[in-house]
């Protein structure tokens, strides 16, 4: 018995290139997504970074204005000092300085205070010319007689007080001169070369000088 009906023959798949490409495109688009960063989070709890404030240049001082300013303040600590007495022109109108002129109306200042203002007033001549009292004491020592004969390697010796009276010459030994006894031995010369009572040449009177007392302020 022969059939009438056709025989069906099996067909190759082959897919559409279209729909390869579709599917390309979701699948690169999928990996795309993937690959995206997360959102920075935003909120009250990240800390956000102020912009630091600029002085303005004209905000901070020169150093030449400091400075000036340091020194004023320095200057305003200092405690003022008193000024010395000027010189006062005396009523006759002499120009020439004196005593007078270096002390103010009133004072009655001890010698050692006149003396200090005329050195400190560049004064060196006159009384300017001794020193301060008791920068240089008196010695006292052997009177010396005018009419007394020194023998070889003795000499006078004149001082004067601090207010400027005189004093009797005492008896030293000269300088760089070496003295013998009586039995020609050399006699032991003292640091100040003041003559002791014992030491003294034959026939000077063994009398010591006396210093005169310092005048009043007034005299």
């Amino acid at each position: 018995m022969n059939g009438t009906g056709a025989a069906h023959g099996r067909g190759t798949f082959r897919p559409s290139f279209g729909l390869l490409l579709v599917a390309l495109c979701v699948a690169g688009g999928g990996l795309y997504w993937l690959t995206l960063p997360a959102d920075p989070p935003t909120g009250a709890g990240v800390p956000t970074a102020r912009p630091r404030a600029l002085v303005p240049f004209e905000a901070v001082p020169p150093p030449e204005r400091v400075a000036t300013a340091a020194s004023a303040i320095t200057a305003a600590a200092e405690p003022s000092r008193p000024s010395p007495a000027s010189p006062v022109r005396e009523a006759d109108g002499d120009l020439t300085p004196d005593l007078r002129s270096y002390l103010n109306p009133g004072e009655q200042p001890t010698m050692k205070d006149v003396l200090d203002r005329l050195h400190a007033a560049g004064v060196h001549t006159g009384i300017g010319a001794f020193s301060p009292p008791d920068t240089r004491p008196n010695l006292v020592g052997l009177a010396v007689p005018a009419d007394f004969v020194l023998p070889d390697g003795y000499v006078r010796h004149f001082q004067t007080t601090d207010d400027g009276q005189d004093i009797e010459p005492i008896l030293m030994y000269a300088q760089d001169r070496q003295v013998l006894d009586a039995a020609g031995r050399p006699i032991a010369i003292p640091a100040d070369r003041v003559v002791r009572p014992e030491q003294a040449p034959p026939g000077l009177p063994l009398r010591r000088v006396v210093i005169p007392s310092a005048l009043a302020p007034d005299k």
